[in-house]
């Protein structure tokens, strides 16, 4: 897509655009609300990343992701982390087996439920270090290593984690080195007043609605390919730079909040996602173009875990979210922005 879009590809944003409208109305048949949930996990999807969620016990992200599964027509597993979870049992394992006609014994690979397109990992704060690290590489390969034979994993492929913030005892959080491996972070919040009331008669009365597949994974991919060619002005992506670079305490581009109360800022993955994201975001309104403003939308689940607060901040009760914020009103998105000198 060069800088003017041609008639093509602005049919192909619309179609984005229109199919993103109906997966809301398919979802909205068994989710209520959570419209900012189901939009950052599509984002991230169409910027070919992985997505964590997080959020407190019964707010449906379990629910959430399988029914988007289910919209998405693409194959779909669940992983419920635990602490015995070896990582065989998530990657895969080889066997043993018996030829019946040679009776020579010979090794067979079974594929673990990472071999699909949909991936929940359901509390993956729960299982050891180890297997996580096994996930995690999984994630950012795309492929497993069985027996010294590399076997790719399908595409598209996403991996949906969930993680609950509130039980502690027994959980293995996720090394900040690990968090950055994640796209985004997605707080999933509680429902408004209405919106409960409304899952409340729903669920009580068994009326939950079906759930239609709406896109295959054939059309995820043209989608993918199509937020490539979505064109970023000079302008968009010197705000994204600007942000990050904004973050790292220390540094020229500093501001005074973040000097008083980080710990450390983004690295240069933090442009690179929110720049595509932007992008993603763009597609999935219906834009041929990336602006500033998808750049804030998408600001906090891209940052938030990229950033770390000091002591000093979480004494005043700051956090990487409040940071952030902080952040965009030092960064004007305004102010004209061009490539730095070599």
């Amino acid at each position: 897509m060069s800088d003017e879009p041609g008639q093509d590809d602005i049919a192909a944003v619309e179609n984005c655009a229109a199919t993103f409208q109906k997966i809301n109305d398919e979802l909205a048949k068994v989710i209520v609300g959570q419209k900012d949930a189901i939009e950052q996990v599509l984002i991230a999807m169409l910027a070919r990343g992985h997505s964590l969620l997080e959020g407190v016990p019964g707010l449906a992200k379990t629910l959430l992701i399988s029914s988007l599964a289910e919209a998405l027509q693409m194959s779909f597993k669940r992983i419920q982390f635990t602490p015995d979870l070896m990582p065989s049992d998530i990657t895969g394992t080889e066997i043993i087996q018996e030829n019946l006609e040679t009776k020579a014994r010979e090794y067979k690979f079974l594929p673990g439920p990472l071999f699909a397109n949909m991936v929940l990992a359901d509390e993956i704060n729960r299982t050891p270090p180890k297997t996580q690290a096994a996930m995690l590489e999984a994630m950012q390969e795309r492929h497993i290593s069985a027996g010294g034979t590399m076997h790719d994993l399908p595409d598209p492929f996403f991996v949906l984690a969930t993680q609950n913030p509130l039980e502690q005892e027994g959980t293995y959080p996720l090394p900040e080195a690990q968090l950055d491996r994640f796209l985004l972070y997605i707080k999933v919040d509680y429902p408004s007043g209405a919106e409960e009331w409304e899952v409340a008669r729903r669920v009580t009365s068994g009326k939950m609605g079906r759930i239609d597949p709406i896109i295959s994974a054939e059309q995820i991919v043209g989608f993918q390919k199509l937020v490539t060619k979505v064109p970023v002005s000079d302008q968009v992506l010197g705000y994204a730079w600007a942000l990050v670079r904004a973050s790292r305490p220390g540094s020229e581009e500093a501001p005074d909040v973040v000097n008083k109360w980080a710990s450390w800022g983004a690295g240069p993955r933090g442009v690179l996602t929110l720049v595509s994201c932007a992008k993603a975001r763009a597609i999935l309104h219906g834009h041929c173009h990336a602006t500033t403003g998808d750049i804030q939308a998408i600001a906090r689940p891209a940052l938030r875990h990229r950033i770390a607060v000091n002591y000093a901040a979480q004494a005043a009760e700051i956090n990487s979210e409040k940071l952030v914020d902080l952040l965009m009103e030092a960064v004007p998105a305004d102010k004209h922005y061009e490539q730095p000198a070599a």
